[in-house]
């Protein structure tokens, strides 16, 4: 059985008396949250965890040695102030999206199973962020691969060796390969295709026009149990009422129907096997082979402090934050001046544990019977004596009202018997 409607009650109660997810009615929900955690912060003398804090700048964790590595994407359903005063909404049921990742040891990166934090984010930043930096990468993948594998003639060839080597390490692909990906990516439309990263911010997929029906909308959704992203076809502008009976390659092209979306780059985001380092890599010297030499030369020279990519920066900074369970060294879980951090914490790290346990389905409906149910886990001594003595206590009424009943519809009918016997 499935409960929307008391679903926020019911989790309330439950799961996370305090949801730090809860829908807000000023638009700004994240921004509330971080600067709530941020608030009276101080920095400490011995602190060795990233860049201090001082009067005018905010505390940052150094995060280069650690990758973001998906874990799940989330619907869920809760009360909403907005929703509720809107007539025709239909519904007082605000439709979440949030994005469960971690970020993990770049060296341990492929089990993660030690020393990481487990954050929560909306699938929109999560999303955005990764997307842009995917994006790039893919560019300057296509400029690399033309610039190394397309050389003119056989002379020119001879001399671009040397980088073809350098690029093949760097892309770990050959020219064949990513000619023929990139070829694909610059004759997307061409082939029949449209970028499904096009739709991340709700776009119309279909305007009725005059002939009297709804328009309907592609925007990002949770799929197959949460382990995936896709584009699902929406009723509302702001992609919040999924018609999960609709398929969005129906409504592509306009006219021009039959287009379909390619998911290269969106897969990109929720592939369990994809770690994205946080550390900017520096391009490498061209000449760097033949400057090997002069290496010596550089040895005192001042080593510059790793940096962050703006992909983990925007995410790091936007999502609620699990790190003192998993033994993360590098977040504010050790940071003493940020109590309201650890105070919301424990919070965070029930409320995602309860996400990933099945709390919710993929519409974001509390689930209340099953395997994964909510308040799911053995049952506590008080709340099995509380049932026993309830299920005694029912027993004993029921006993007592029988042998009242019986009590009373005996006396009646001896009565009876006797004043007839008097009548004769």
């Amino acid at each position: 059985m499935k409960i929307a409607a008391f679903a926020p009650l019911f989790l309330a109660a439950t799961v996370a008396a305090s949801n730090p997810f809860a829908p807000s009615s000023s638009g700004n929900a994240k921004s509330k949250y971080m600067n709530k955690l941020m608030r009276g912060a101080k920095a400490t003398e011995n602190s060795q965890l990233g860049r201090k804090l001082d009067e005018e700048e905010e505390y940052i964790p150094d995060i280069t040695q650690y990758s973001v590595k998906f874990q799940q994407c989330q619907f869920i359903k809760a009360y909403s102030d907005e929703m509720a005063d809107q007539e025709d909404a239909g519904t007082v049921l605000l439709t979440q999206r949030f994005v469960i990742f971690r970020l993990c040891p770049s060296d341990s990166c492929g089990t993660c199973r030690n020393n990481y934090g487990e954050y929560m984010v909306d699938l929109n930043t999560y999303l955005e962020a990764v997307v842009e930096y995917e994006s790039e990468l893919q560019q300057e993948m296509c400029n690399t691969c033309e610039e190394y594998c397309q050389a003119d003639d056989e002379e020119e060839q001879n001399d671009e060796e040397r980088k073809l080597k350098k690029f093949t390490r760097k892309l770990e692909m050959d020219c064949d390969s990513c000619m023929d990906e990139c070829d694909k990516i610059e004759n997307m439309e061409d082939n029949g295709y449209m970028e499904a990263t096009d739709f991340l911010n709700c776009e119309m997929i279909y305007d009725p026009e005059d002939d009297g029906t709804a328009a309907y909308y592609g925007g990002p959704i949770c799929s197959s149990s949460g382990t995936k992203i896709k584009i699902g076809v929406f009723e509302d502008e702001d992609c919040t009422i999924l018609d999960s009976g609709k398929n969005v390659d129906d409504y592509l092209g306009g006219e021009d129907a039959g287009m379909q979306l390619s998911h290269a780059l969106l897969k990109k985001t929720y592939d369990a096997d994809n770690c994205i380092s946080c550390l900017v890599v520096e391009e490498e010297d061209e000449n760097a082979d033949e400057d090997e030499d002069n290496n010596d030369q550089d040895e005192d020279a001042e080593e510059e402090e790793p940096e962050v990519t703006e992909m983990c920066q925007a995410l790091y900074e936007d999502a609620a934050k699990c790190e003192k369970q998993h033994g993360f060294d590098n977040g504010f879980a050790d940071y003493a001046g940020y109590s309201n951090q650890l105070k919301q914490e424990e919070l965070v790290c029930d409320f995602i544990n309860s996400i990933q346990k099945g709390t919710y389905d993929e519409l974001g409906e509390i689930k209340v019977k099953g395997k994964n149910s909510l308040g799911g886990g053995s049952t506590t001594g008080i709340q099995k004596f509380a049932l026993t003595f309830f299920i005694l206590g029912t027993a004993g009424l029921a006993a007592y009202a029988a042998t009242l009943h019986m009590k009373i519809t005996g006396g009646g009918k001896a009565d009876l018997a006797a004043s007839g016997g008097n009548m004769a």
